[in-house]
């Protein structure tokens, strides 16, 4: 299956398209013309367009090919390693030229899912920029997290950071309120088509870094767990004390809050994350595509823990339960 999830225009010149470029790859969705925009300053994303769409689109695009170096060194930054070559497109997944079609990748590494498409967001840049670091934030798990609810959650959150919460309408902590909250800290879902797993642990997130443990905490301990890895598991590797304490705290935690759980971050965590981001990924600048790419003899290894298949972001309203 796939992995799925109002910016002013950023004031910059729009460069020229490049009519000669790399060859795009096999998109997971996309069967259209890809048209080059070129390569980031880094060499590590390449970006394509949707040439039916017009300017729109194609603004999408360039304001991607000018924010993705920013994107990755933020990324590389909250995973502690570095990220691969990708090549990323805009178009109007599932018909929507407004971000809500999501975005799309295959596997969670960078030799399995390093085509990323992205949904155009008509006037809405940074929208793009955080459908592209969600599907980005996948590849650096490494084949860990693949398609369960601890990975999805993750994923969402990165992309809330890195693109100053531009995606509000994607949350799903609110519908598993409503729903009765039930305990996916304890447990880790097998999907990451479950709306209330994922919110379980976008409320659960937003939790450990009001604990004051940040993304770049957060996110290796994580992939260190892996795929059986829980919520609660991650409460003790990080605050040495006992799992079992972690469902009642979180509990006590959310009857606490005056408002209850009304977004993906109800404990207040986005703002000190996106300061955060912003110091640790100057760590990450001078990265090099060269330095970074996964090497042949890893390849093997890589494909057969995390078995291509398509990783969708969507909105909740937009997937199964």
């Amino acid at each position: 299956m796939h992995h799925r999830i109002k910016a002013t225009s950023s004031g910059h010149k729009r460069n020229a398209v490049h009519q000669d470029g790399p060859p795009a790859p096999q998109w997971p969705n996309y069967t259209g013309d890809s048209q080059f925009v070129g390569t980031s300053s880094s060499g590590r994303v390449a970006v394509y367009v949707d040439p039916t769409l017009g300017d729109p689109a194609l603004q999408n695009a360039q304001d991607l090919l000018n924010d993705a170096d920013r994107v990755v060194a933020a990324n590389d930054a909250i995973f502690g390693t570095p990220g691969g070559p990708v090549s990323v497109i805009v178009f109007a997944l599932n018909g929507a030229t407004d971000g809500r079609g999501g975005a799309d990748h295959m596997g969670c590494d960078y030799v399995t899912g390093a085509a990323i498409e992205v949904c155009a967001s008509f006037g809405n840049s940074a929208r793009v920029s955080g459908l592209f670091e969600a599907e980005l934030s996948e590849c650096s798990m490494g084949a860990n997290l693949c398609g369960v609810s601890t990975g999805e959650a993750l994923s969402r959150w990165c992309a809330s950071v890195i693109s100053n919460n531009a995606l509000p309408d994607f949350a799903t902590a609110p519908r598993w309120s409503r729903d009765g909250m039930p305990n996916f800290a304890t447990r880790t879902d097998p999907t990451d088509r479950n709306a209330d797993s994922t919110g379980c642990g976008m409320a659960f997130l937003s939790w450990m870094i009001s604990q004051g443990f940040g993304l770049d905490k957060l996110a290796p301990a994580m992939v260190a767990l892996g795929d059986s890895g829980t919520l609660a598991q991650l409460y003790a590797s990080l605050t040495s004390d006992d799992s079992g304490n972690a469902w009642p705290k979180f509990q006590a935690a959310i009857q606490n809050l005056a408002n209850g759980v009304t977004s993906d971050d109800p404990f207040g965590g986005v703002p000190t994350q996106i300061a955060a981001a912003k110091q640790l990924r100057k760590v990450a600048v001078g990265v090099r595509a060269e330095k970074v790419a996964a090497p042949a003899a890893g390849k093997s290894k890589i494909a057969a823990v995390c078995s291509p298949r398509s990783r969708r972001l969507l909105p909740p309203d937009k997937r199964s339960a």
